[in-house]
């Protein structure tokens, strides 16, 4: 248990580039906005100098050191975001998982989900300040650090994924379909623990934002594999709800709205109803065809995505070309570029800037042409 949150209450510094929020509202921007997914971590050597040995959940719980690596990559490259430097598992932990390993590291969770009545040993009530303040504070902190250079990220998973941690245990090794099994085996005990999720991911975007996130994300890196009925039946109604009950809370606590994505990797199955389902932004993998995915989510909402993150191992040359063709696929309006998952660890960092880079020069231009 961390010790309670208590906020900054110093004004923020203002925003000088508002461009990632606009192109999510759905406002003409004078170049596409671009970030790229985990671009806070191992691929860049600062990242390596300031975390050191410290273990990876310890980091977590740094606000110094968390905020420091959070704004690393806004001043290597002209990023238009920052991503606060988190994990989606603090929540099953805020939940009462306790923690055997920190990822990669062999199975994260001493005790994972095996069996119905294991989900009755979560804690759904838990303090949400006591357990996760110091993601707040990190982001608060991170707020007055970045000086209003570009607005920041929260986050967190989206229930089936967080759930396939819990029941898999992922790092462990590979458990394929135990999470699957476990909604078709026990439905009622799946669809109580993705409830639960769902109210913790509530709870948690909401007191992000009320910190200074200025934008938040949904990732469901797992979603796909829930196929198309098992997906409607139980992963859509949850992402419904988070955005409705998100901006509800909000309402409630007179805290202005921010702009939401909904990240679901190889839900190509279900792109029309993600764009339906109540988020400004549907991020896109790789393997999606932009012109499709325009077709099915138009006008309704801005797409984010989405460059292959192996071509950050091509050469300069072939990643500007890339880039060129995947912006004159997506249009240079209602979008934000980013890679079609998290930036790999081997990484070269001077390929990440080269697409970065590429990205606002060809946009710019393509508006100046038009």
């Amino acid at each position: 248990m961390s010790a309670p949150y208590t906020p900054n209450l110093k004004p923020f510094p203002p925003l000088k580039n508002d461009l990632i929020l606009r192109a999510a509202k759905g406002e003409r921007t004078e170049k596409v906005p671009v970030w790229v997914m985990r671009q806070a971590g191992r691929y860049l050597p600062e990242y390596k100098a300031a975390k050191g040995d410290t273990k990876f959940f310890a980091t977590c719980r740094n606000p110094h050191l968390v905020s420091e690596l959070t704004i690393q990559p806004v001043n290597r490259y002209p990023v238009d975001a920052a991503i606060i430097f988190s994990d989606i598992l603090v929540i099953p932990i805020a939940l009462g998982m306790k923690v055997a390993n920190d990822p990669g590291e062999g199975p994260v969770f001493a005790e994972p989900i095996l069996k119905a009545e294991d989900v009755n040993k979560l804690n759904p009530d838990f303090d949400i300040q006591d357990e996760l303040g110091y993601v707040y504070e990190a982001i608060t902190l991170t707020r007055h650090n970045l000086e209003g250079k570009v607005p920041l990220f929260g986050f967190c998973g989206a229930p089936f994924t967080i759930m396939r941690f819990m029941v898999e245990n992922v790092s462990a090794g590979p458990n394929v379909n135990r999470a699957r099994r476990f909604l078709v085996e026990c439905p009622e005990a799946g669809a109580r623990l993705l409830g639960i999720l769902k109210d913790a991911i509530v709870r948690h975007l909401v007191e992000q934002i009320v910190a200074g996130a200025q934008i938040v994300q949904v990732f469901d890196t797992y979603a796909g594999e829930l196929g198309p009925a098992l997906f409607a039946r139980y992963e859509l109604p949850m992402l419904r709800s988070i955005a409705a009950e998100v901006k509800e809370k909000l309402k409630e606590r007179n805290v202005d709205p921010v702009p939401m994505i909904v990240f679901c990797k190889d839900v190509h199955f279900a792109l029309e109803e993600l764009s339906k389902s109540g988020y400004d932004v549907v991020g896109l993998d790789w393997t999606i065809q932009p012109l499709h995915a325009r077709r099915l989510t138009a006008p309704r909402v801005t797409l984010q995505g989405n460059m292959d993150p192996v071509m950050m191992f091509a050469t300069k040359e072939e990643i500007r070309k890339g880039v060129k063709e995947m912006l004159e696929k997506f249009g240079t309006q209602r979008y934000i570029a980013n890679l079609g998952h998290g930036v790999m660890k081997d990484t070269d960092p001077d390929h990440l800037g080269e697409f970065i880079h590429a990205v606002h020069k060809y946009s710019e231009d393509m508006n100046t042409s038009a």
